[in-house]
């Protein structure tokens, strides 16, 4: 009698039914930012103009855009900077950029105004920079009068210094009377004015 109690027993886990297998997709990893960790890859795009294949002189490329990947990207090993905030430890969710030619101007207060005085100073040097080329130029007028007056001066001199010394010949030579002239016979009558 005992083999009749386990046939009920056989025929209970016949009949039941095998669980269905459920696939529930997992939930992606939250997005994490690995710019702090990892430096991301530098890529430039080089305009291309038509050109002639340098391996094979029957290829022609069209114009056309070249993608290079400059820089791979890396790890960042720099060590982390911690700011204090609130009593909690926040680590910076950016790097510093890599080019400064990529990367846009900080602005903030101090820079702003640092800014602005350094285009005063400018605006201010350039004015005193036309100023003086200005005074400079008028400078070189005057020396380039100087240099004439000067030259003609010294002509001036020299001339007088030469007149001088004709006249110091004319005092020193002996005084003469000038001498009638001779008269001589002329074509005219002897009787016509002389009374």
């Amino acid at each position: 009698m005992k083999i009749f109690y386990c046939i009920p027993l056989l025929f209970l886990t016949a009949c039941s039914t095998t669980p269905k297998l459920t696939l529930r997709p997992q939930q992606p990893p939250p997005a994490t930012d690995n710019s702090a960790v990892r430096f991301p890859e530098i890529i430039r795009a080089y305009h291309v103009g038509r050109y002639a294949d340098p391996n094979d002189n029957l290829v022609m490329h069209e114009q056309h855009v070249l993608y290079r990947v400059e820089e791979n990207t890396r790890w960042d090993v720099r060590p982390l900077r911690a700011a204090t905030m609130g009593g909690s430890v926040a680590f910076p969710t950016e790097p510093a950029p890599r080019d400064a030619a990529f990367s846009p101007t900080p602005v903030n207060d101090a820079v702003l105004a640092e800014v602005n005085a350094q285009r005063l100073a400018t605006i201010q040097i350039m004015a005193q920079a036309r100023i003086l080329s200005a005074a400079l130029l008028q400078f070189q007028a005057a020396l380039q009068q100087t240099r004439t007056n000067l030259h003609e001066a010294a002509v001036l001199r020299a001339t007088v210094i030469e007149m001088k010394k004709r006249l110091d010949a004319l005092e020193a030579a002996p005084t003469r009377s000038p001498q009638p002239l001779p008269n001589s016979p002329t074509n005219g009558s002897s009787d016509s004015l002389i009374p």
